[in-house]
């Protein structure tokens, strides 16, 4: 029992007492100082009436003084249960009726996705399912939180604990395509668990989302179909954009074919591209290579305008051959970063920067810096103060890498590093989407979400769509368009509609990479697709 009903019961009981006693001294003080006998529900009945305050007492005008005073009490008696019982149980019950409640069961839904939770990394999953048409569920265990969602307009809600079998059954699970635990790595093996005992019969896929890579095993063991843990990847790409070295495969480039390639280039500060307009800096013509896109404090414009100016924030969009793509990013750097190695500062040693400073170690010198000393923890201190960060040379630092765990710290920790080291360029981490303008603005070279990787990944698991490459900022899928079949991307209008770029056509197992307005798309073509999330959802919901 509640505290609340705890409390209503108590009320009434003890209101029940008050009553009877009152009766009982009204009835024999009747007797007594009136000289009148009555029945006791008659003497009852007076008492509730004083009590409710629906009349004055049916036996009014009472002449002796003792029960003048008797009703007196009685009165007051009576007014100060009621203004007790107002704000204590009438009020609450009335918000309890008229507030918003969740549902706790979901009728008539199936072929859809239970997503167990709801989290930034599940609301971007969200919206890939919606622009593909696919029913998804959120169930989740908190009674108020449920409510907020439901009450914020998101009906694909229900009340209850995923961990239980019951709450499963009330989700359909038994008709869903998929199931998705999407909480801390010890309910998500226990959400596997019951789901396997909802659908024994192997056709509900379940995948879980891991934070610590040594459990994922368990979750296997448990029943799940695919482990997904994003926090390594992203580390990975992190690392990756901060080291100084051009690799094999162009830093973090994605192979679509045999030499052919998309990448993204950040264009550092001293970089001869600097205050150039993309069409003056002549790029095609010096290196081969063609830009698709181009991001500056988070926005994302393909293709960039002729005239738009290349500074030392722009992140390039571009597709080529690998030497195509070499020559470009040499052309990103500046002539002091290509002469000096300096030290890249990791401030946060989670999944997320362990993995950066990974990807960073072969090539530079790491500083790492957290609030707990670990292995592998150079500078113990807070990386939002100046002395911890001139600790940890930040000044001899050519980039710093923000993988802390909350958004708000990591933003503190980004303006901390611009005024201490203006000249240090900042690669940082972000939890949900919507940190990430503020990161943008608060002075960061390049942010990626975790969220974002995370809903990507979960999305090429469950959906018909390869993403190449989730962990970065642009979304890139392989996919099949079905309404795109028979007509040209210019007829389509497909970059005006959907602000996507399709980069390659993929048919009889040959690579187009010649795609221009009149490629027009046939029975059986995949095709490569980049843009952003948002951009990528729209071209699902028109063409796919």
């Amino acid at each position: 029992m509640g505290k609340w009903r705890r409390r209503t019961a108590a009320y009434l009981g003890a209101l029940v007492v008050v009553i009877l006693l009152y009766t009982v001294a009204y009835h024999e003080a009747m007797a007594a100082f009136e000289g009148r006998e009555q029945s006791f529900a008659h003497s009852l009945q007076v008492v509730v009436e004083t009590f409710t305050t629906t009349g004055f007492g049916s036996d009014a005008p009472w002449s002796t003084t003792e029960m003048n005073l008797l009703v007196v009490a009685m009165d007051l008696t009576g007014v100060l249960l009621i203004f007790m019982a107002l704000p204590a149980f009438v009020f609450p019950l009335f918000e309890e009726t008229l507030s918003t409640t969740a549902p706790t069961t979901a009728d008539d839904l199936a072929d859809h996705v239970v997503i167990c939770g709801h989290t930034p990394r599940g609301r971007v999953l969200r919206e890939e399912l919606r622009a593909r048409d696919v029913p998804y569920l959120f169930v989740v265990d908190d009674g108020d939180r449920a409510a907020e969602i439901y009450d914020d307009g998101e009906e694909h809600v229900i009340h209850g604990d995923p961990e239980e079998v019951g709450t499963l059954r009330d989700a359909n699970v038994w008709e869903a395509r998929a199931l998705v635990a999407d909480a801390d790595d010890e309910t998500n093996a226990s959400v596997v668990l019951s789901a396997r005992e909802c659908a024994d019969d192997g056709d509900l896929r379940v995948v879980s989302l891991v934070e610590d890579e040594d459990v994922a095993d368990y979750h296997r063991y448990a029943g799940a179909d695919r482990v997904v843990s994003p926090r390594r990847l992203l580390g990975e790409s992190l690392g990756a954009k901060a080291t100084a070295s051009v690799a094999d495969e162009v830093g973090d480039g994605v192979e679509i074919g045999e030499d052919f390639q998309i990448a993204e280039l950040l264009v550092h500060r001293g970089s001869p591209l600097v205050g150039e307009t993309v069409a003056g800096s002549g790029i095609g013509e010096r290196t081969g290579a063609n830009v698709l896109g181009a991001w500056d404090d988070g926005e994302f414009e393909s293709p960039p305008r002729p005239d738009r100016v290349i500074d030392e924030h722009t992140v390039l969009l571009v597709v080529g051959d690998e030497p195509a793509l070499e020559a470009l990013k040499e052309l990103t750097l500046s002539e002091t970063r290509r002469r000096r190695r300096g030290s890249v500062v990791v401030a946060g040693y989670g999944m997320v920067g362990h993995s950066a400073a990974a990807e960073v170690r072969p090539t530079d010198e790491v500083t790492v810096v957290d609030l707990e000393d670990a292995a592998g923890v150079d500078v113990v201190g807070d990386a939002t103060e100046r002395e911890t960060l001139e600790t940890a040379g930040i000044h001899d630092a050519r980039a710093a890498v923000i993988a802390l765990d909350s958004d708000t710290t990591t933003i503190f920790a980004t303006l901390a590093v611009k005024q201490v080291a203006p000249e240090v360029e900042v690669i940082a981490r972000a939890n949900d989407a919507d940190s990430v303008p503020k990161l943008y603005r608060a002075g960061a070279e390049y942010v990626l979400s975790l969220s974002t990787v995370s809903g990507r990944l979960l999305a090429s698991q469950l959906l018909d769509e390869e993403v190449l490459r989730p962990e970065t900022q642009v979304d890139l899928v392989r996919t099949r368009a079905p309404r795109l079949e028979g007509r040209t991307l210019a007829g389509a209008d497909v970059r005006a509609e959907t602000g996507c770029t399709v980069v390659a056509v993929e048919r009889d197992d040959r690579l187009l990479t010649d795609v221009g307005p009149d490629t027009r798309v046939v029975e059986g073509d995949s095709l490569v697709v980049a843009g952003t999330d948002e951009a990528v959802n729209r071209f699902n919901e028109l063409f796919v």
